[in-house]
């Protein structure tokens, strides 16, 4: 039995109100001359009853506020059943994420700028799975762990800036510290999305160890390589500060980006503009979802009549009993 309503719980607060109240009421009394005329008398089995029969009011009231907290009985054959898994979004934050081969709109924009728009529209479309976001340069940086709040990975995305780590790109340990956030969760299917624009040279492990651990511990890691193939327009500064764009060659290591796909069972994708990037997350969110049990109901079973029911019958008692058998003279 769950309560759809336990903030009510508040009002049993007013249960040592009513008490207090209660015992400050006078009982009706009778004189006697002499206390010699009771002596010995112990209060009878009546007596008592009579004396704590209020006892059956404040019963009233406490059933009367677990009704109000709505109390339900989940129907069993109506179990909610989901589709989700765990997914890191891993995303290169180098130096040359800084190249402005794509585009946002009709407007020139820098790769992770690209990034961070088509990742932003991946996370509105999934609704079930638990998402993380660890991005690396010289050294991995975990921005979020695994969450369901969209709005909050949102908001983690645009703190992501070119400069936040120092430079480098140690694709390995992208891939290490993204599976330090899958190896302890319940999840089945359990995925890292990397994206990257260059060739491993930083960090102590090496992007096919790396992928051999994924492996072991079954998830797969889907890589994008980003970035036009050559030479891209990498933004600078002339002598009198102004921007300008020189040709630079980025180094793409497509063949072990491959390598780490097929060893982990997924699959390589290239990236060459901001369109072909959405189709490559698109292609992603088809591939693949796993059954998992969500913890609520389709269906509920009202039972706060229940309640109502059995504060009516103990108010019901004590006006009868109080009128009837335990009733006080004067």
């Amino acid at each position: 039995m769950t309560f759809r309503d336990p903030l009510f719980l508040i009002l049993f607060l007013l249960v040592p109100l009513m008490f207090y109240l209660q015992k400050r009421q006078k009982d009706s009394y009778v004189r006697f001359s002499s206390s010699l005329f009771l002596k010995g008398l112990n209060l009878s089995l009546k007596g008592l009853v009579t004396k704590h029969l209020f006892l059956l009011r404040f019963f009233a009231v406490a059933f009367l506020i677990f009704a109000v907290m709505r109390p339900q009985a989940p129907v069993e054959g109506t179990k909610i059943k989901t589709e989700g898994i765990d997914i890191i979004l891993a995303i290169d934050a180098s130096s040359s994420m800084l190249a402005e081969d794509f585009k946002i709109g009709a407007k020139r924009s820098n790769r992770l700028a690209a990034v961070k728009e088509v990742v932003e529209d991946f996370i509105e479309k999934r609704t079930n799975d638990r998402m993380a976001m660890v991005v690396f340069a010289a050294r991995p940086y975990t921005v979020c762990p695994l969450t369901l709040d969209y709005n909050w990975l949102k908001q983690s995305i645009e703190r992501i800036e070119v400069g936040m780590i120092e430079d480098g790109t140690a694709i390995g340990s992208g891939i290490a510290a993204s599976l330090n956030r899958l190896k302890s969760t319940p999840a089945k299917s359990k995925i890292i999305i990397l994206l990257t624009d260059g060739r491993n040279n930083m960090g102590d492990i090496s992007p096919l160890t790396a992928a051999g651990a994924a492996a072991a511990l079954r998830v797969k890691v889907y890589t994008i390589g980003a970035g036009t193939t050559g030479y891209a327009p990498y933004p600078a500064k002339d002598f009198f500060g102004n921007k300008i764009y020189r040709n630079v060659k980025i180094d793409l290591d497509e063949a072990t980006l491959k390598e780490i796909a097929a060893e982990t069972k997924a699959k390589y994708f290239r990236a060459t503009d901001t369109d072909s990037l959405r189709k490559v997350y698109e292609e992603i969110d088809k591939l693949e979802k796993s059954i998992i049990e969500d913890q609520g109901y389709l269906e509920y079973n009202e039972l706060f009549y229940i309640f109502v029911i059995a504060a009516l019958v103990a108010l019901l008692l004590e006006i009868i009993l109080r009128n009837t058998l335990f009733v006080k003279l004067p």
